[in-house]
This record gives C-alpha cells, sequence and structure tokens, in this order.
C-alpha cells in the first residue's frame, strides 16, 4: 500500500530554559486515498506535527515524506501536489469570488479553472459577489475553492467547520467526500467526534507530542472494551458523596470501567440490560436518588476522555 505522508521519529523542540519539546519522537503513515484524522487537545502538539507536514515549520529531527518526496530535495514539487485550508483564511474584502480564485490559480502551473472549482464547492451563485458580502459557510467553501484549484493530491483541512451551523457543516462534508472519493488524499483536524467518525477512514490521537492511538473510529470505540454507555447524575446534595465511590461503581456486573467529570457519571458497559439492573440496585443499597439516566452508543469523544482524560474541546 503507497503512503501519502509517512513520519518517522519526528521532533521538534523549542528554543527555552528549559527546551520544550512538542513533538518527541512521532511516527505517521497515511495511506494514498484516504481521509485521516488529526485529534489531540490544545498542547498535544497536534498543530506543530501538521505545520511540519505542510512544511510551514522546520524539523528539529526526524523525516517527513509528502507524495514520496521531501521538504528538503523537493520543495516546489511538493507544493505543487497539495492544497491547504487553514482554520481562518482571512481573503481580500474587495475581490470577487472569482477574483480570488483567479488569484489562486495563478500560483500553479496546472489545475482546474476557477470555475470548476468555484462548482465543485456549490458557490457559482456567488462568483459574482464580494468577498466581504459571504457568509461564513460560504467563506469556508471559498477557502476550499483555493486549496483545491490547484487540483491537488493531497488536501490538508484544519478545523474546516468549525463556527458553522449545521448545514454549512454538511454542505463542506459533502465536499470532502467528494474529494476522497475521487483517489485524493485528505488529512483533517477537527473538534467534532461526529465529523471524525464520519469523514474519517483513520483517526490518530496526539497528546504529549506522540501518537497514544491510531486506527479506525470504530477500532478505537471497540477497544474501550464496550460498545454502549450508561450517563447519569445525582441529586446535588449526593452527587459529592459517590465521587469517592468510583471502585464500588467499577465492580459492578457489566461495567467495563466508570469514570465522573461535573457531576456526571459515565459507565462504559458491555450489556446494558445487565449493567443497568446493577447500577439501580447499587443506588439503591448506597440510598442515592437518580436525577437524570440515559443510554448511548460509545464515540470517539469517550475514546478521547479514556485516553488523555479530557474532553478534546477543553480549554479552547
Amino acid at each position: 500500500m503507497s503512503y501519502a505522508i509517512e513520519c518517522r521519529s519526528l521532533v521538534k523542540t523549542y528554543a527555552g530554559n528549559p527546551p520544550v519539546e512538542a513533538v518527541r519522537g512521532l511516527e505517521l503513515a497515511v495511506h494514498t486515498g484516504e481521509c485521516f484524522g488529526l485529534l489531540g487537545p490544545n498542547g498535544a502538539g497536534k498543530t506543530t506535527t501538521l505545520e511540519m507536514i505542510e512544511g510551514l515549520l522546520e524539523v528539529t529531527s526526524g523525516e517527513i515524506e509528502i507524495l514520496g518526496k521531501r521538504w528538503t530535495d523537493s520543495p516546489q514539487e511538493i507544493r505543487e501536489q497539495i492544497g491547504i485550508s487553514l482554520q481562518e483564511t482571512r481573503l481580500p474584502d474587495k475581490l470577487t469570488v472569482l477574483e480570488v480564485v483567479r488569484l489562486f490559480r495563478s500560483f500553479y502551473r496546472s489545475g482546474l479553472s476557477p470555475e470548476e472549482a468555484i462548482a465543485r464547492v456549490s458557490i457559482q451563485e456567488k462568483a459574482n459577489s464580494y468577498v466581504v458580502k459571504l457568509s461564513g459557510g460560504q467563506k469556508q467553501r471559498l477557502a476550499i475553492a483555493c486549496a483545491i484549484v490547484g487540483d491537488p493530491k493531497l488536501l490538508f483541512l484544519d478545523e474546516p467547520t468549525t463556527g458553522l451551523d449545521p448545514q454549512s457543516r454538511r454542505q463542506l462534508w459533502d465536499i470532502v467526500t467528494e474529494f476522497k472519493n475521487s483517489g485524493r488524499t485528505v488529512v483533517i483536524t477537527t473538534h467534532y467526534m461526529d465529523e471524525a467518525e464520519r469523514l474519517c477512514d483513520r483517526v490518530a490521537v496526539i497528546d504529549q507530542g506522540k501518537v497514544i492511538a491510531l486506527g479506525t473510529p470504530s477500532e478505537l470505540i471497540s477497544r474501550l472494551g464496550g460498545q454502549h454507555m450508561v450517563d447519569f447524575t445525582l441529586t446535588d446534595s449526593e452527587a459529592h458523596n459517590l465521587a469517592n465511590q468510583l471502585e464500588g461503581l467499577n465492580q459492578l456486573k457489566g461495567v467495563i470501567s466508570a469514570r465522573t467529570e461535573a457531576g456526571q457519571y459515565s459507565l462504559t458497559v458491555s450489556e446494558p440490560h445487565i449493567a443497568l439492573p446493577a447500577l439501580l440496585e447499587y443506588l439503591r443499597i448506597q440510598n442515592r436518588n437518580l436525577a437524570t439516566l440515559s443510554t448511548r452508543s460509545a464515540t470517539l469523544e469517550d475514546v478521547f476522555v479514556n485516553l488523555t482524560g479530557r474532553h478534546l474541546r477543553d480549554n479552547e
């Protein structure tokens, strides 16, 4: 299987007293033709890793190959085969959509026509509108049009749907899916777990400068040991008392693991029909009263919290 990206023993150290090692021997390989997700909390090294792969940051040590080439040997060839859409793209307000895409097209020796790039992101009706008049979703689609106008083999999307309404998010999902289905490779960073599960063939969870989990969304979820979650809260006066009894919850029949955060308890369970009666009996014996109770399927968010002890959107 060919690789669009290969990172070997990747290290990035920032000078200081003491020096800060943002990326620590990271190993990563992205298959050609897949949508690959990079997940990680702020300060985990995810952005640093991505910027080194994109050629925006110099590597302290290690190797990066992009489409079989290295930045040190073939920078121009790599640039002409990749497209990048940043989390926030600032485009000239007083240019029209068509003028902006024409400008970006001029940076490449070959690629799509500006009109075709605009059509692929479905903003043809805004071709002659000024950038300042576009909605947030339309600006994001314009940014992606600029990223694909060079007809790249590899597309980087950094938080492409942050701040968008649900309809605009799904429109961008369709654009990403269509690009991947054409045999191209997409690397996406996102703070939305439903987005990663929907779009990504595989995801890598990065924390403390290393890849701590790698696989398909379903594989990572299955590694929790249970496919189901039971979430519950207790009456305010009793919640604190049970926080010290997680050991008892962990020992309930059908429960794989238990955690608590901000007054909510979450149980990873293998069989809800066994775990729920056990939980209710345990609470009865402890003389605790439920405020809320719900069951759901396990998600990538649960995987992330289990691995790192925090939510992906913490400290934003």
